[in-house]
């Protein structure tokens, strides 16, 4: 019952579907009803795309009702990105930023996920929706250095590298950004590696200093992180996808009522870039509705 009032609340709240809530418990209940059925489905998503998904899949199954799970961050990603950008998904778990980066927007993506299990999800998923010549999967752990890290097994999108070994921990290779980035200049980094965020930036001073590298999405910050930011250029931003409007100052859907919404913090260097990047984009419709 609680799981299921929480849906309710999603749903009655999320930019997407609070207008359209019949819709997407019509997606909720076919969803629940097919994976009843069989262990693994492959459901239609956005633009064309297809996402292979089973229960427990959270942010997934979020995607098949809402459209957009995290729906500034994503749409950010819709209207920044163009054909011919590099896209660094950093924590690509099964890959639903890759899709759109490489499915919808047609950038190059380099989808980066330690677990060996979620990488073989992810590459099934760039592999159903005909992306093999457009998005590469790396199964390493990000970190300061290349080298070796102890990362988790059995928690899902929750896995993470920890500082010692133990039941349920396996040692799997690390890579720094810069060394995995090299002579290339991706334009967007999308950074979601559970608590590991300043580390992985402690191993990526080339690439922040870059050009063409204008934009981060990442789920946490720490004083250090925002120090490094502000050393290369970086301004944290707000974006809402419906108006298309960059802004400095929190909007209505990244704050409400004294609680910060559950999205990734941005961060973007040349404003006036980005700006008219996210303004000019074409619009593209989520279950019916164009943003």
């Amino acid at each position: 019952m609680n799981s299921l009032l929480a849906i309710a609340h999603s749903i009655g709240a999320h930019p997407l579907t609070r207008d359209a809530q019949l819709g997407a418990w019509a997606r909720f209940a076919t969803w629940q009803v097919r994976s009843r059925l069989n262990r693994e489905v492959v459901m239609p998503w956005i633009g064309g795309q297809r996402l292979i998904v089973r229960r427990g899949m959270t942010g997934a199954t979020g995607n098949l009702y809402f459209g957009l799970h995290e729906f500034m961050s994503m749409g950010f990603v819709l209207h920044f990105l163009r054909e011919g950008d590099l896209f660094l998904d950093a924590g690509a778990n099964i890959g639903s930023y890759t899709l759109l980066a490489s499915g919808i927007c047609r950038a190059t993506t380099l989808a980066i996920e330690a677990d060996a299990e979620t990488s073989h999800d992810l590459a099934r998923n760039i592999e159903i929706n005909g992306l093999a010549s457009l998005a590469k999967v790396l199964t390493v752990a990000l970190g300061p250095s290349d080298g070796e890290a102890f990362f988790t097994t059995g928690h899902g999108a929750m896995n993470q590298v920890v500082s010692t070994s133990g039941e349920n921990v396996r040692v799997v290779p690390q890579r720094s950004l810069d060394s995995i980035v090299g002579d290339d200049e991706p334009a967007m980094l999308k950074l979601d590696v559970e608590g590991f965020e300043e580390q992985v930036l402690s191993g990526a001073p080339r690439l922040l200093k870059k050009p063409g590298f204008k934009a981060i999405l990442l789920e946490g910050t720490s004083p250090q992180t925002l120090k490094l930011f502000q050393t290369h250029g970086f301004e944290r931003a707000f974006y809402d996808p419906f108006t298309r409007l960059l802004q400095r100052a929190p909007n209505e859907l990244a704050f409400s009522n004294g609680q910060w919404t559950l999205s990734n913090e941005f961060f973007v260097k040349d404003w006036d870039f980005v700006e008219n990047r996210v303004a000019t984009a074409k619009p593209v419709t989520i279950f019916g509705r164009k943003i």
